[in-house]
Parts: structure tokens; sequence; C-alpha cells
């Protein structure tokens, strides 16, 4: 019997360190998201807007505050305008300044849409502000800002760890 009993104490403690492998796994990702600082994002901005100025307001985002992963985060988008031809949202950029590509999507909307409201799914390498900017018809841009809390993130690249 001492070899079968044997054999039970080895396989838990191959399964204690089985359950350890996800824990390693989330400290991998927590130093990973230390090699991605937040990149400047004012050439992509200047590039959207042209050198213009952008206004905080009219650009609402609504995500979760802390997401356990960053492979696909709810995302709703909403921008306040009557949407009418001298008076209607062109486009909406959305930048994630932490993710390899910052641009993480472009959505764009004409005056016969009934309103400009985008709702999806966005992946994003570990917490961050996200960041809209919206391009108005009569020239102007507006933007707004969420900050979000990933605990496990997503777009790593893999050279990194």
């Amino acid at each position: 019997m001492a070899g079968v009993e044997g054999a039970g104490v080895r396989r838990r403690s191959v399964l204690r360190a089985m359950a350890v492998i996800p824990a390693l796994a989330n400290i991998r990702n927590a130093t990973a998201q230390n090699f991605l600082p937040p990149q400047d994002l004012r050439p992509f901005i200047d590039k959207l807007t042209g050198g213009a100025v952008v206004k905080t307001g009219k650009v609402t985002m609504d995500m979760p505050a802390i997401a356990e992963n960053g492979n696909s985060i709810p995302f709703i988008l909403r921008v306040a305008s009557p949407m009418t031809a001298a008076d209607h949202v062109k486009s909406v950029h959305v930048f994630a300044p932490r993710n390899p590509r910052p641009l993480v999507a472009a959505f764009h909307f004409g005056p016969h849409a009934p309103r400009a409201e985008v709702s999806t799914r966005v992946r994003l390498a570990g917490t961050q502000k996200v960041i809209a900017i919206a391009a108005m018809a009569d020239g102007s841009f507006w933007s707004g800002e969420t900050p979000i809390v990933v605990t496990a993130a997503a777009c790593l690249d893999e050279a990194l760890g």
C-alpha cells in the first residue's frame, strides 16, 4: 500500500503546482504592462485635426471601470449632435495610448445617421485612459476620455516577455 499512497502524494503535489501556473501567467502579464508606456498621441491627433484645437465635451464613452481581461471589453461611444445636414458628426477616432497600435477604431457618420452612437468591443493592452475625438461637420473637434483598469492585458508584443 505504501506505493499507492506515495503516488497519491505525488499527484497532489503536481496538482498544487498546476494551480500556481495561472497566477504566474498573471504576474507575467502585469510585468509585461510595464514595458508598454503610454505613447504620445499628439502626432496622431495633429494628423486627424490638422492642428486645430480639440475641445473637451460632447463625446462620452461607456465601458467598465475594471476589466478582468483586455481581449474583449464592451464599449459604447456617443457624441451629442442633432445629426442634421448642417450639424452632424463626420467621424470619431478612438485611441488607446498603451496599445502597440494606439488607433483602436475609426467610425464615420453622415447627416442621415439618426444618432452618433456605436456599440462594440475593444482590445486593450493594459490599464490606461481611452480617448475619443469627434470631427464635426462645422470643422470643430471634440473629445472625451475614460479610464479603465485592465488586470490581464491583451495586445502584448511577445518579444517583450
